[in-house]
């Protein structure tokens, strides 16, 4: 291991991401010096190859990548794992001694055990469920729900070639049918156990909801990937009525401890990574409210 990192985070509307604090405290624990810097490209007028493509003289080991690249850096890379190839989106960049950079996605295992952790393993086997956005996010939160055994994914976006191209190659990747696009939530809602939400929809910038509110029913549990605020709109509406719901916290958590590991090859305390988050997350989301 090396005793100094730089690493970071890319993408637009980020500068609330608690990322920092996750990553710099397992580098201090490792016995290391690590940087995490943010890169906001929403906020600094430079294309996303442009940086990507300076990564390695700046000095950076490796950087995650969030809304709205991670379809788009795939392009950008010198190699894909073959995961996130058939996912289809990266976010996370490891960047070589040689400077070659490979993409990975650590969303997929990062939501599963976020599940898990809340619902309990084998809560969502041989389930129907509502998935809400097909980009990048929802591609990996799309395998992560096959991984968990869900019996049929219905797949909602707002762009209906994209639903229908991500329910296309789930099926033919999987050897399956367990997939299908449909044309508006309330097609399917009463029919599913579970609702993710995996648009911007609802974070810090994008209010609201991605589903009517009278689509959700007691019985559901209802996921939101969203963690800025780390209680949504959509968590709010569903706990009042009384659904099991899992937040965004548990998926950045474990992504940024996968994520970490491809950075360091150190195996971090996700269980510290996870009272850290709380602790911010309390502190950060009291400041956002006194702002609104």
């Amino acid at each position: 291991m090396k005793d100094r990192y730089l690493v970071g985070l890319i993408g637009k509307n980020i500068m609330k991401s608690l990322s920092p604090a996750l990553h710099e405290d397992a580098f201090a624990v490792a016995g290391a010096h690590g940087y995490y810097h943010l890169m906001d490209l929403g906020i600094v007028e430079r294309s996303l190859k442009n940086v990507v493509d300076s990564l390695f003289a700046v000095g950076f080991s490796g950087v995650n990548v969030t809304f709205p690249f991670k379809e788009e850096v795939i392009r950008h890379l010198d190699e894909v794992s073959v995961q996130a190839r058939e996912i289809g989106a990266v976010n996370t960049v490891v960047v070589g001694p040689d400077g070659r950079t490979t993409g990975y996605n650590t969303d997929r295992i990062g939501f599963r055990r976020g599940f898990e952790e809340t619902l309990g393993v084998g809560s969502a086997n041989g389930q129907a469920a509502l998935l809400l956005g097909g980009g990048g996010a929802g591609k990996a939160v799309a395998w992560a729900l096959l991984d968990l055994g869900i019996s049929r994914l219905h797949i909602y976006d707002m762009d209906a070639a994209r639903a229908a191209g991500l329910a296309a190659d789930i099926n033919r990747l999987s050897g399956t049918d367990i997939c299908r696009a449909v044309q508006a939530p309330d097609d399917v809602a009463g029919t599913v156990a579970g609702i993710v939400n995996a648009t911007p929809i609802g974070m810090l910038g994008y209010p609201g909801m991605a589903i009517n509110e009278t689509l959700i029913a007691p019985n559901h549990w209802v996921v939101d990937i969203v963690y800025t605020p780390l209680v949504t709109e959509l968590i709010r509406t569903a706990r009042a009525k009384g659904c099991a719901t899992v937040t965004g916290a548990g998926m950045c958590v474990h992504q940024a401890a996968e994520a970490f590991r491809l950075f360091t090859g150190i195996v971090p305390d996700a269980a510290r990574m996870t009272r850290l988050f709380n602790d911010l997350v309390v502190k950060r989301d009291a400041k956002l409210a006194l702002t609104e």
